[in-house]
């Protein structure tokens, strides 16, 4: 580990063993407005906690005496060989969360090889990122102009981001209750309880909030916009949204504009999945945003067969809710090509930076290496839908992607 890395967050690293121990630990070290504001969901909360019982309802079928001595989680995505089947999500103001965040996450992405996607909602520069990991990924808030739907392709291209993802789940700000309980808003607005609450927390204060102030002066939100920068007080800034007016004709523009790899992210409908494909999307992303807008809206592993079905050619990425290496082979197995995951490495992030992140990336391939052994596969490819057992919706069932040795798929 690095020299930076104190005694005691070795101490705690090592006593760390799964992806769901980073939020536990790092829960009492955030203030309760920031931990909020990256733990919860909207409304009631439903999504995030459906998005994990549903992995649950799903059970797996293993096969024994193959040969499992040679297991392989590289995983190719858009003509790059990755070490393994899951990227680091973007998250919005992650360096707020924990100090530089973002780059210690795309530092130990990088030494890992696999994919960092880098959020318009982060205080870290879309250049400085492309120092840190050229070739990483973006997603974007886009603007629906087109003058700056153009600017801001020039821009990500000229700073060497290698995806355009374009988020486009979020035309309007969710109903986030718990952020509002929990004093934490956007533009973020200065208060009594607010105050107490980071002074009650003066590891988060001194060691993240006064050392990124130090670092980079007041944080500004540096990647919504070609040339925009508003700080995180700014009345400017307004709800972080898409916008309400976006529509599949601008993201057309976007496709016209964007010469690499180009992803929309936040589909959980096969007939968007179809209308992707049409207009020349390279990619998609099954996802609910993390819990995070639409708290009645569907699990992605609930409608990712039936979206595989309608994607053709295009990459077909998920999200929201995965933390188990049985999690990741269970969204292959109905179509995934590799899976995004958010939360965690930010928590690991702000526990004990890039040492933190390397702990939570290699723990996560350890977890998919036994997996694979267990299940009788020698790679994530080789995972398939006929090896689960469980409760889908029978459109998903139906369309599930079914190969050698057929078991059967109990619908509800």
């Amino acid at each position: 580990m690095s020299s930076r890395t104190s005694p005691r967050s070795k101490r705690i690293l090592r006593s760390i063993l799964n992806l769901e121990d980073f939020e536990r630990v790092t829960r009492s070290r955030l203030p309760r407005a920031v931990f909020g504001y990256v733990e919860g969901g909207a409304d009631d909360g439903e999504a995030c906690r459906h998005n994990r019982d549903v992995f649950r309802s799903l059970r797996m079928v293993p096969r024994v005496l193959r040969d499992v001595s040679q297991c392989n989680l590289q995983t190719t995505l858009f003509g790059r060989t990755y070490a393994a089947p899951y990227i680091v999500a973007p998250m919005g103001a992650s360096a707020v969360v924990g100090f530089n965040a973002d780059n210690a996450m795309a530092r130990a992405a990088r030494r890992a090889n696999i994919p960092f996607v880098l959020s318009a909602n982060s205080i870290t520069p879309i250049e400085e990122m492309a120092r840190t990991y050229p070739e990483a990924w973006f997603a974007a808030y886009q603007h629906p102009d087109e003058r700056n739907i153009v600017d801001m392709c020039h821009r990500v291209s000229g700073a060497g981001l290698s995806v355009y993802m374009l988020t486009a789940d979020v035309p309007v700000a969710s109903n986030r209750e718990n952020n509002v309980r929990a004093g934490y808003t956007m533009p973020l607005r200065p208060s009594v309880r607010l105050s107490v609450d980071a002074a009650l927390h003066p590891r988060w204060l001194i060691g993240t909030l006064l050392r990124t102030i130090r670092h980079r002066g007041i944080p500004r939100i540096s990647n919504f916009d070609p040339t925009s920068r508003p700080t995180i007080f700014s009345k400017t800034l307004g709800g972080v949204t898409g916008h309400a007016s976006f529509s599949w004709r601008q993201a057309e523009v976007v496709r016209r504009n964007w010469k690499g790899p180009f992803v929309i992210k936040g589909l959980l409908s096969p007939e968007d999945a179809r209308i992707a494909r049409e207009i020349g999307a390279d990619g998609i992303v099954v996802s609910n945003h993390g819990g995070r807008q639409l708290d009645s809206a569907v699990s992605p592993i609930e409608v990712l067969a039936a979206i595989k079905a309608e994607s053709g050619t295009m990459t077909v990425l998920a999200d929201s809710g995965f933390r188990r290496g049985t999690d990741v082979l269970k969204g292959m197995a109905l179509g995934a090509d590799a899976i995004l995951i958010g939360r965690p490495f930010l928590y690991a992030a702000t526990l004990a930076g890039e040492q933190g992140v390397a702990r939570a990336i290699a723990l996560l391939a350890r977890e998919i290496g036994i997996d694979l052994a267990l299940l009788g596969v020698a790679t994530p490819g080789d995972v398939s839908a006929d090896m689960l057992l469980g409760q889908l919706p029978s459109a998903a069932a139906a369309n599930a992607p079914r190969k050698a040795d057929p078991l059967r798929i109990i619908r509800t």
